[in-house]
């Protein structure tokens, strides 16, 4: 095909497919492989990492199955009006309208993330021009024209012990073609690039001394800079010194790059990675005088400071010259916030009035928050302090808040091994709507056991405390701070917002109060006609969600 493309002085466009890597819904974790040529199906994979080795493994299949790149190829970016294309002609060379320069090549280029990898049959100068381009294949050499004088424009020959090449020599009319199929590589090589370096002749001595200007271009060996690293979106520049802040910057890039491929987080390896990339930028700040390098410095000392603070949360110890650290069930910033969402949409959203309701309408949004879809027991109503709970779950259920799969009865007497199916519509998401929650389907459960041991902690329960202290209880929990004092900097909690959230009158909540003091979960607690305060007892801390 190329071979008719050049006789007929036709040029044919450059290949392009793309394998993509999709995620296959919102919360969920299997992705979808695609690729764009047309006859291949997409793949559903269960995890991101599989994804990526499947679509990894596609590309490579494409590669060697198909065929190498043609050499009258014109650019595939040539379309996009590359940047490349675009630029004025030089003093020797004649810009081309098909192709900037260089052999035709098949690149592969990547995003960051590792999203998507297309194949291009491009230039290598447009391959060049991309950052994450990797060449795979180089088109074979083309034979040139004929000439009048016998002689093919461009052809290799073999020299004779003058270093001339006999006119019509086999070596003047045969192309040379790459030994190399089609793989990954990060840069192209010699072989790769489909062109011989010629072994200059041996010539007779003489006399006088040879001059290295003299000696032909291709004698000459080539120019190699040194491996360029990466790091921050940044290259490391080839003649940065001292040589050793290049290497270490070079090597801090690969090690980020290896961090974000592991499966599973390591916040101490990722605190002390920020730490040396602090050092390094400030050292190539200095060595550069470089405002930016300064300011990216400082972020990397921040990032270092977090990294390693929630790393000491999550082990349950103390950042140093602090006292013991609170080992929390839930225990990121993050988490809290998402607590505080699900009950601050509690208040907003309750079908029914009074305490009871909002205490099981609590429960059962943690239950379906995430798909508005889940599972409920009889124990995990009738452990909840309800004077009449199959009323309250009938009155749920013809509100139409609350959808069950059988009757109200059957709910009741439903057992772990047998459970009802629930949904709640104002949870449900679809295209329009993504639903009230941000959270993914593996903090659900986590949210939702946190409120069970907050409703069910154990002297609460033995107390025999009616719906209202509980609502209190997970109230106070989300309300103070690291310490366990009640509100923002310990300035306590407004009484009108308390009464809100229990579904009590104002008048009523220096009763829940003495409740929550007798069940040792407060203590100082002193409440006027505005705000409470006190502190959360030290027994009760791990409960709380801390306010950031």
């Amino acid at each position: 095909m190329g071979v008719e493309a050049h006789a007929t002085n036709e040029r044919v466009t450059g290949r392009r497919w793309t394998v993509r890597l999709d995620p296959v819904g919102r919360g969920r974790a299997d992705v979808r492989v695609s690729c764009s040529r047309p006859a291949c199906a997409a793949q559903v994979l269960p995890s991101a990492a599989a994804g990526r080795t499947a679509a990894i493994g596609h590309l490579k299949a494409h590669l060697r199955a198909g065929p190498a790149p043609r050499p009258s190829a014109q650019c595939a970016c040539r379309a996009e009006e590359c940047h490349t294309h675009i630029r004025p002609a030089g003093p020797r060379e004649r810009p081309v309208p098909w192709r900037c320069g260089g052999a035709v090549v098949l690149a592969v280029i990547t995003d960051r993330e590792g999203r998507w990898w297309q194949v291009m049959e491009c230039c290598s100068r447009c391959a060049a021009a991309h950052p994450t381009a990797k060449v795979v294949a180089t088109a074979p050499a083309v034979e040139a024209p004929a000439r009048s004088d016998g002689f093919r424009a461009g052809a290799a020959a073999p020299t004779t012990p003058g270093g001339i090449a006999p006119p019509g020599s086999p070596a003047a009319t045969t192309p040379t073609f790459s030994a190399a199929g089609p793989h990954f590589s990060h840069s192209a090589t010699a072989t790769a690039a489909g062109t011989a370096v010629p072994q200059q002749a041996s010539a007779p001595r003489s006399d006088h001394r040879s001059d290295p200007r003299s000696a032909p271009r291709s004698a000459r060996p080539p120019r190699r800079r040194p491996p360029r690293g990466r790091i921050a979106q940044r290259l490391v520049p080839h003649d940065l010194r001292p040589v050793a802040l290049r290497d270490e910057l070079t090597e801090l890039g690969e090690l980020f790059r290896a961090y974000q491929a592991r499966t599973e987080p390591d916040l101490a390896m990722l605190a002390d990675l920020h730490a040396r990339k602090a050092e390094a930028f400030h050292a190539w700040a200095e060595a550069t005088a470089d405002t930016g390098l300064r300011l990216d410095a400082r972020r990397a000392e921040q990032a270092a400071a977090t990294a390693r603070l929630q790393h000491l949360h999550r082990i349950g110890q103390a950042p140093d010259g602090e006292g013991p650290a609170v080992a929390r069930l839930l225990t990121a910033p993050a988490q809290w916030n998402h607590a505080r969402s699900v009950l601050a949409h509690v208040a907003e959203t309750a079908p029914l009035p009074g305490a009871e309701a909002r205490l099981l309408v609590v429960m059962v949004t943690l239950r379906t928050a995430q798909s508005g879809v889940g599972n409920l027991v009889g124990q995990d109503i009738k452990g909840l302090p309800l004077s009449d709970p199959e009323q309250l779950v009938g009155q749920l259920v013809e509100s139409g808040w609350l959808g069950i799969s059988g009757t109200v009865e059957e709910l009741i007497a439903s057992r772990p091994e047998n459970p009802t199916q629930i949904t709640v519509p104002s949870l449900t998401p679809d295209e329009d709507d993504p639903g009230p929650f941000t959270f993914g389907r593996k903090l659900r459960p986590k949210l939702s056991g946190w409120a069970q041991r907050v409703v069910g902690e154990k002297k609460l329960r033995k107390g025999k405390t009616e719906a209202g202290v509980r609502l209190l209880a997970l109230a106070l929990a989300t309300g103070s701070d690291g310490e366990g004092r009640l509100g923002p900097g310990g300035e306590g909690i407004g009484v009108d917002t308390l009464s809100s959230w229990c579904a009590v009158d104002p008048g009523d909540l220096p009763a829940l109060v003495d409740r929550l003091t007798a069940a040792d979960w407060l203590a100082e607690a002193d409440i006027t006609g505005t705000h409470l305060t006190g502190k959360l007892t030290e027994r009760v801390l791990p409960l709380g969600c801390p306010l950031t």
